[in-house]
């Protein structure tokens, strides 16, 4: 039963952390089909989150707030911040705030963890009802390249966690062919440019970004974004329709430039993801 539970905590917690950043790469599709004008405002649209992107990806570093839900599975908060200017580093605190992950994480006497993302990897800190059943650690280890057999088998999720940053939700709104500039509204008392878009996983032609939506179960996603006067992102809301249902995002960026730091927990603290998954696994 012990070998058990640290399977399945362990999957749950590799998966919904990886829900607090959706990444993907790629590139702006056709836009044939459309009138004169239509063609014009399209591309104003994609110039300025061509701009938006690069600004975000520059800025470096910032502080995330986000919620997410994903139908009776799961509801989370995350908050901290996070730095990508020489691969991902930062600090979250994540919160299940309902669902059946919530449930599972208060019979491990806790509904609250602390993720820390590092280059090479990224730590999950567990209560203390999980240490007891890993030899008094409360830290465990995902590294990203272990996150395939996590996936069952799909090479893209360590790639999707090494790449969560804002600036890859502009250019997942960048793959929708129907982006368009929705107005000027205020975020947080700020001013800033709504945009928003669909994306259609059967319509996507980048054979990355495909790849990496059908490796999420995502069918289709509605993407909306709002960019500052400094062409930053300051919010995004993300909806997507997935073949276990329904999930929606909603974050906030700001701090643009933050200093970032995560410290890599004690060796002595920490067990690896692997060793719990494979060692464990034939234990009772």
């Amino acid at each position: 039963m012990q070998g058990r539970t640290v399977r399945r905590v362990s999957l749950v917690l590799a998966v919904t952390t990886a829900l607090t950043g959706v990444a993907a790469c790629t590139s702006p599709d056709s836009s044939d089909g459309q009138g004169k004008d239509d063609r014009a405002a399209h591309g104003r649209s994609v110039e300025a989150l061509r701009s938006a992107e690069r600004a975000t990806r520059r800025a470096a570093s910032a502080r995330i707030e986000s919620t997410t839900t994903m139908g009776s599975l799961m509801s989370m908060t995350a908050d901290g911040t996070l730095g990508w200017g020489h691969g991902i580093t930062g600090t979250l605190t994540i919160t299940y705030t309902g669902g059946t992950l919530a449930d599972t994480m208060r019979r491990l006497g806790s509904t609250s963890m602390e993720a820390r993302y590092l280059p090479d990897a990224y730590y999950a800190r567990m209560g203390e009802k999980f240490a007891e059943q890993t030899g008094g650690r409360h830290w465990i280890r995902y590294a990203y390249e272990d996150l395939e057999a996590l996936a069952g088998g799909s090479s893209h999720l360590g790639d999707q966690m090494r790449t969560a940053t804002p600036n890859q939700s502009v250019k997942l709104l960048l793959a929708s062919g129907d982006v368009r500039k929705v107005g000027e509204e205020s975020v947080r008392g700020r001013s800033a440019t709504h945009y928003s878009g669909t994306v259609a996983a059967a319509d996507v032609t980048d054979a990355a970004l495909k790849k990496q939506l059908t490796a999420a179960g995502v069918t289709s996603e509605t993407v909306d974004i709002w960019i500052d006067e400094r062409n930053l992102l300051v919010k995004k809301v993300e909806k997507a329709r997935m073949t276990t249902g329904r999930m929606t995002q909603t974050a906030h960026y700001g701090d643009y430039g933050v200093p970032v730091r995560a410290q890599r927990p004690p060796l002595s603290d920490t067990g690896d993801f692997e060793d719990l998954m494979g060692k464990r696994a034939g234990t009772s």
